[in-house]
């Protein structure tokens, strides 16, 4: 199943993607709720409804996804909690050893943006780079969980690009201000189930390319802590709540560490891409 959030007369809705239309639920099932967080949220079974939903669809409320203005999948998660360094080949390319515990940081609900919405370079800086990732999505309250049971409480996956100001990010010992700025996490196209896609997104392609050039392409098999040990590891610090969004971490080939550096610039076309969730595309644009 695969939802997406988009803004339609001044209002933030979701749909149900099936092909190249979107339902809009706002129309389908007004008494559904109208975001994916209101959805993950609830007691209802979102599945079961969303399929009856397909079944007795009024044609008035299918729209064409190529006609959408998306934005992010999730306007204010409860949680975005962000992995650093957990592909083993792009902590070595920064210079250090694979980290034995995960490096964590948060980022704010302020900095999401969706699908086809413009990254912003901020006037402060010209570094800012591109981070393809994976985002799982939680669905249900998790505490003390054990790894073998981890995957039972992500609801689905996307895809996330934490495009990052490198010469902030490196003013202080914490990476959180340069992961920041507004404008810069890019969230969708589109909310994929688990039921979907391969178990943990485990051995799936990941790619990045800005302007049509490959960047970034590995696999999760290069994860050092694959999603289950990550809901393991978190829920021992803290309660994971229905739509906490966790992004696991970018592999090598980032644009800092390039000689000479590649930096994004207004103009470019930055696209994420890894199979089972489509591609997420954003152009750059100064603020």
């Amino acid at each position: 199943m695969r939802i997406v959030s988009f803004e339609c007369e001044g209002k933030n809705r979701i749909g149900l993607k099936v092909g190249d239309e979107v339902i809009d639920v706002s129309i389908a099932a007004k008494e559904l709720p109208q975001d994916l967080l209101g959805l993950l949220q609830s007691n209802l079974d979102v599945q079961k409804e969303l399929n009856t939903l397909i079944e007795h669809c009024p044609q008035e409320a299918k729209r064409s996804s190529k006609d959408l203005r998306f934005t992010s999948l999730i306007q204010h998660p409860p949680k975005i909690i962000c992995i650093g360094r957990n592909y083993a080949a792009h902590a070595v390319e920064g210079g250090v050893e694979p980290p034995t515990y995960p490096e964590i940081f948060l980022r704010c609900a302020e900095s999401l943006i969706g699908h086809e919405e413009p990254i912003i370079r901020p006037r402060c800086s010209d570094k800012l780079d591109y981070e393809g990732e994976i985002a799982a999505i939680i669905g249900k309250k998790a505490r003390h969980v054990k790894e073998q049971d981890g995957l039972d409480y992500i609801a689905g996956y996307a895809l996330f690009n934490d495009a990052t100001i490198r010469d902030y990010q490196r003013k202080s010992s914490q990476w959180t201000i340069g992961k920041n700025f507004d404008g810069t996490g890019a969230f969708g196209p589109e909310f994929v189930t688990a039921d979907e896609l391969p178990a943990g997104m485990d051995g799936v392609q990941l790619q990045t390319r800005l302007n049509g050039e490959v960047m970034q392409n590995a696999s999760t098999s290069d994860f050092i802590f694959p999603m289950a040990k990550l809901i393991e590891i978190l829920s021992e610090c803290m309660t994971l709540l229905p739509g906490d969004v966790i992004i696991t971490g970018t592999p090598a080939g980032v644009g800092y560490v390039r000689k000479p550096p590649v930096f994004m610039k207004p103009g470019d076309v930055v696209e994420v891409e890894a199979k089972g969730l489509g591609i997420l595309r954003n152009t750059i644009e100064d603020e």
